[in-house]
């Protein structure tokens, strides 16, 4: 049979997930824009696996995932891909109805359980009694080697024979009889399909091939360090999420990450931190703590990028043959990656959803890019 010629726009870890997924029965190139990948949303992630984190979509393909970060394939990585790390949802007085809400999810209240206040403050001594009257804890949370799953994925793609191509911006794609025309700078490429993971450029990308936008909405989130209080070693702590997702913080490195987990619309860029919201993040960490922040040691931001319904897209435009998207993982699609590339692997190749994913209820067309037409 054919091999597919397959071009994957973006070597993030979307890009090379899926590159991993389909090198057994395509040639693939994965074209990156920048000097290196994972420059962007991936090298900026929260290194979060969660079971109850995102929607009923993401939650259901990070149970999917879990088995292939728990186990990669041999000569994957060099160390685990997940280390232990537990998650405490934490809720003020006025965050009732939200907590009863998240409690009411059926598949997340399988995975937690409700602890007093006096056992959180045994976790995290700095948590205020008098602002958290909820607490959720889940023990299986981990947190992820990042680097160490997307070099993985790419030691795996060039070892296949894949080819990944750093500096090479997009210019022109153009249909072709042949299937498509992707011109960079130094080279044109032809396909029998183009794969859009381009992340929050994924409109600009679908333009550039005559192809409607879908309507990516990238949203800047911000992330900064900061030394935990005098006398407190943070490292065995969990990590903690407000349940209306307002604040989050962890240990790092013998320090605390904190983001006000914003969502500040922007367009497309190598996205920087906002003074404003630094100053947000330390506000309502210590709102909820009994923690003086003196000195931010370091900020940064990233790039989370949705669609309209907050679930990823995976799958072909309807109005161009052979263009596929594959976007909008929001902050989601580190811990949904190994899944998320085996469905889209499998919508490529035209095969059945692997069985583990139809087994969970994942329904290939509720990542179909024409729900959001429809819509």
């Amino acid at each position: 049979m054919k091999r597919s010629r397959i071009v994957i726009i973006g070597a993030g870890i979307a890009g090379a997930s899926l590159a991993f997924e389909l090198l057994a029965d395509a040639e693939v190139v994965v074209l990156e824009m920048e000097p290196m990948p994972g420059q962007h949303a991936t090298g900026r992630s929260a290194a979060l696996f969660s079971e109850t984190y995102g929607g009923s979509l993401v939650r259901k393909l990070s149970r999917a995932s879990r088995p292939f970060l728990l186990e990669p394939p041999i000569g994957f990585a060099a160390h685990p891909l997940l280390h232990p790390r537990g998650v405490m949802y934490i809720a003020s007085p006025e965050q009732h109805a939200a907590f009863t809400q998240m409690c009411g999810l059926p598949d997340v209240a399988q995975r937690v359980r409700e602890i007093p206040i006096e056992q959180a403050v045994q976790h995290i001594p700095i948590l205020r009694r008098d602002r958290v009257e909820h607490v959720l804890l889940e023990t299986d949370a981990m947190d992820i080697d990042v680097h160490g799953l997307h070099q993985g994925y790419l030691r795996a793609v060039r070892a296949a024979g894949g080819r990944i191509v750093c500096q090479a911006g997009i210019s022109a794609i153009e249909r072709a009889a042949s299937g498509w025309r992707v011109i960079t700078p130094a080279q044109d490429y032809v396909a029998d399909i183009v794969v859009n993971a381009a992340g929050a450029w994924g409109d600009d990308i679908a333009r550039l091939a005559g192809v409607e936008p879908i309507g990516l909405s990238p949203r800047r989130r911000t992330a900064l360090i900061v030394d935990p209080p005098d006398g407190v070693v943070p490292d065995g702590w969990p990590m903690v999420i407000d349940v209306e997702e307002s604040l989050y913080f962890k240990p790092e490195a013998g320090k605390l990450l904190l983001s006000p987990a914003d969502e500040t619309p922007s367009a497309a860029c190598d996205a920087l931190p906002d003074d404003y919201d630094v100053a947000v993040a330390v506000d309502r960490f210590e709102s909820v703590t009994t923690a003086d922040v003196r000195r931010v040691r370091r900020a940064w931001a990233g790039l989370r990028t949705f669609v309209s319904d907050r679930e990823p897209v995976a799958g072909f435009s309807e109005d161009a043959p052979g263009f596929f998207w594959l976007v909008g993982q929001g902050g989601y699609g580190i811990q949904t990656a190994p899944a998320l590339a085996r469905l889209a692997a499998s919508v490529l190749l035209d095969r059945p959803a692997p069985g583990q994913l139809a087994e969970l209820g994942i329904d290939r067309r509720a990542l179909q890019p024409a729900r959001l037409r429809r819509a």
